[in-house]
């Protein structure tokens, strides 16, 4: 299953950092694969990952405002934290599968958990 994290609305100009993104990655995935040939608008650095759940990849948007996941929920669940984490305060960040089965805003300062929350709930 893909999901997403985006900026919602206007992002003014900002981006994800890509080193500091990789950075973030490969301290969970060591053995991450980085592609910086890009391929298309929504695929134009992509992260090939062996998660515990199994392969799967996290690509970015050319913008840099919107990773794409095609990996379990729980590893897409970290990796928008981390995006988060990596995106100004006041930028609405939303988390969605691509089915739009739920919708959730990616509260500042929030962990995993909470995140896992907000899905469930709204889902």
């Amino acid at each position: 299953m893909t999901f997403v994290v985006v900026v919602e609305g206007d992002a003014g100009g900002w981006h994800v950092d890509r080193g500091a993104l990789t950075e973030v990655i490969r301290d969970r995935w060591t053995e991450a694969e980085i592609d910086s040939s890009a391929r298309s608008a929504v695929r134009s650095l992509i992260w090939r990952l062996d998660t515990e759940n199994g392969p799967g990849e996290a690509y970015l948007h050319e913008d840099g405002t919107c990773l794409y996941m095609d990996v379990w929920e729980e590893d897409a669940i970290w990796l928008a934290i981390a995006f988060r984490r990596l995106t100004p305060m006041h930028l609405d960040l939303v988390f969605c599968d691509e089915g739009y089965t739920f919708d959730v805003h990616v509260p500042t300062g929030a962990a995993e958990a909470d995140l896992m929350a907000l899905v469930t709930a709204s889902g």
